[in-house]
C-alpha cells in the first residue's frame, strides 16, 4: 500500500487527515488481517484458549466461572466418586471446580466431627490439571475475582428428587444469562449422594488424573518393597525379576458385616457377604496360581473383630497384614484417609487382586486395573477376581469392569454382574 495516498483516505465514512487517524487505520487493517489469517485462538491470562473446548469458560465471556461443592465425606473411594461427580457436574455447567475439601477422618453421621483435609494434600493439583486438560479443571479460591458474586443452589434429596429432576436442574443452571454469577455454590446433601448422569468412561478419565502426592506414594513404595522382599525369600528369582504377590481386600470387619447382611435382605440375594473361610478357600483355587506366594491382606484393623485372619490359608500361600509385615508405624502416623490411600496403591500394584464386588474400594480398584490392562480381555499381569462370587472349580469369579456402561451405579453400589 502506498502510504503517500493516505492523505484523503476515508474509514467507515470518516475522512482520515491527521497522522493519528492514519495510524489508527493501519492498526485496524493489521488486526483484520491477523484475525482472518491466524487460527481462532487468543490469549487470556497467559493461557492459550480456543473457541472450542474451553474449560471453565463460557464462549464469548472471558471471565472464569466456578462451581463450589460441600466438603466431601465418607470413605476414600466414596470420596473419589463424589469428587469425580463434582468434576463432571462442573464440566456439564462449563465451569471450573473449586478445589474441594476432603475428609481425613471417617464419620458417617457426625458431620461436625469430620476432619477436613485439602485435596492437594492427597492428590497432586497441578498434575490433575495437566492430565485432565481439556476435559475438566480445578481452580483455587484465590482465582476468584468477586467472592460475593455467588448463586446458591440447593440440591434436592429423597424419593421425590428423581434423576430427571436433578438433570433438569443442571440444565437450567447451564442456560446462558447476561448476569451469570461467577460462582455456583451447591448446598445440601454431599456430592456422593447426587444422582448419576455420566458413563463409566467419563469417571475413568477423572480417576486417571488422580495421582497421589509424593509423600503418600513413597509410603506405598515402602509397603510394596516389604512384601516383595518377603516373597523373594521363598522364590527363586533373579535380581531383575519382580517378585509377584496377591492382594486380598478382605471385607469381614464389623461395619461391613452389618451393611452386607442388610443389603442381602433388601436385595434378596445371598452372595454379598463372605466369611473368612470362604475367602481363603476360593483364593487358593485361583487357576494358574504359582506358589509359594505372599498374600497381602488389606483390612481395616480398627474395625476388625476377628484376630485370626492369617489362619487357615492353603499351603504355599503366605498371608501377611500390616503387623506381621512390620509396617504398622507407616500407617499409624497418618489419618484414616491416607491409610486407605496407601492400601489402595498397594492393592493396585499387586499381580493378582481379589476383592468383593459390592465394595466400593474393590470396585474402583478393578476399574483402574481394567483401564491399565487396556480394557476387556485377559492379562496375566493385572488379573482381578471377586471372592464373593463363585467361579469355575470353586475359585473366585474373574472380574473386569465394562467401560461401556452408561452409569457408574454398579460400581458405586456393587453388583454380581462383573464381566465385560
Amino acid at each position: 500500500m502506498d502510504l503517500s495516498n493516505l492523505k484523503h483516505l476515508r474509514f467507515f465514512g470518516l475522512r482520515l487527515t491527521s497522522l493519528l487517524s492514519k495510524t489508527f487505520f493501519l492498526i485496524a487493517i493489521a488486526f483484520i488481517f491477523r484475525t482472518l489469517l491466524l487460527p481462532k485462538s487468543f490469549e487470556f491470562g497467559g493461557i492459550k484458549l480456543h473457541e472450542q473446548g474451553l474449560s471453565g469458560m463460557k464462549s464469548g465471556n472471558l471471565r472464569m466461572k466456578f462451581l463450589e461443592v460441600p466438603q466431601i465425606v465418607w470413605g476414600l473411594n466414596n470420596q473419589k466418586i463424589a469428587f469425580a461427580r463434582a468434576c463432571l457436574t462442573a464440566r456439564l455447567l462449563n465451569r471450573t471446580l473449586l478445589m474441594p475439601s476432603l475428609s481425613a477422618s471417617l464419620f458417617y453421621k457426625e458431620i461436625d466431627q469430620l476432619e477436613p483435609i485439602s485435596f492437594d494434600k492427597v492428590f497432586q493439583f497441578e498434575k490433575f490439571n495437566s492430565l485432565c486438560k481439556g476435559f475438566v479443571q480445578l481452580g483455587r479460591y484465590s482465582d476468584l475475582h468477586n467472592q460475593s458474586d455467588i448463586i446458591v443452589v440447593q440440591k434436592g434429596s429423597g424419593r421425590r428428587w428423581t434423576v430427571k429432576r436433578d438433570l433438569d436442574q443442571l440444565k437450567e443452571l447451564n442456560k446462558n444469562t447476561v448476569d451469570e454469577p461467577e460462582t455456583v455454590r451447591i448446598v445440601g446433601k454431599n456430592p456422593f449422594l447426587w444422582h448419576d448422569h455420566w458413563p463409566v468412561k467419563d469417571y475413568a478419565k477423572v480417576f486417571k488424573c488422580l495421582v497421589l502426592v509424593d509423600e503418600i506414594s513413597k509410603e506405598s513404595d515402602k509397603v510394596v518393597a516389604k512384601i516383595r522382599e518377603l516373597g523373594s525369600g521363598s522364590n527363586t528369582v533373579s535380581s531383575n525379576d519382580r517378585v509377584p504377590y496377591i492382594a486380598v481386600h478382605m471385607r469381614i470387619e464389623k461395619d461391613w458385616m452389618i451393611h452386607c447382611k442388610k443389603r442381602e435382605q433388601r436385595s434378596n440375594v445371598s452372595d454379598i457377604c463372605s466369611s473368612k473361610d470362604e475367602i481363603t478357600t476360593r483364593v487358593s483355587k485361583i487357576p494358574g496360581l504359582k506358589t509359594p506366594m505372599v498374600v497381602y491382606v488389606a483390612v481395616a484393623d480398627a474395625l476388625l473383630e476377628d484376630g485370626s485372619i492369617l489362619d487357615g490359608w492353603s499351603q504355599g500361600l503366605q498371608p501377611v497384614e500390616k503387623k506381621k509385615l512390620g509396617v504398622v508405624e507407616i500407617y499409624k502416623k497418618h489419618p484414616y484417609l491416607i491409610q486407605s490411600a496407601i492400601d489402595y496403591e498397594v492393592c493396585l500394584r499387586a499381580d493378582v487382586f481379589v476383592g468383593n464386588s459390592y465394595s466400593t474400594f474393590s470396585s474402583l480398584l478393578v476399574l483402574e486395573r481394567t483401564v491399565r490392562s487396556g480394557g476387556c480381555g485377559t492379562s496375566d499381569h493385572v488379573r482381578s477376581y471377586a471372592y464373593n462370587l463363585k467361579g469355575e472349580h470353586g475359585g473366585p469369579r474373574p472380574w473386569m469392569t465394562s467401560l461401556s456402561d452408561s452409569s457408574l451405579e454398579a460400581i458405586s453400589y456393587g453388583s454380581n454382574n462383573i464381566s465385560c
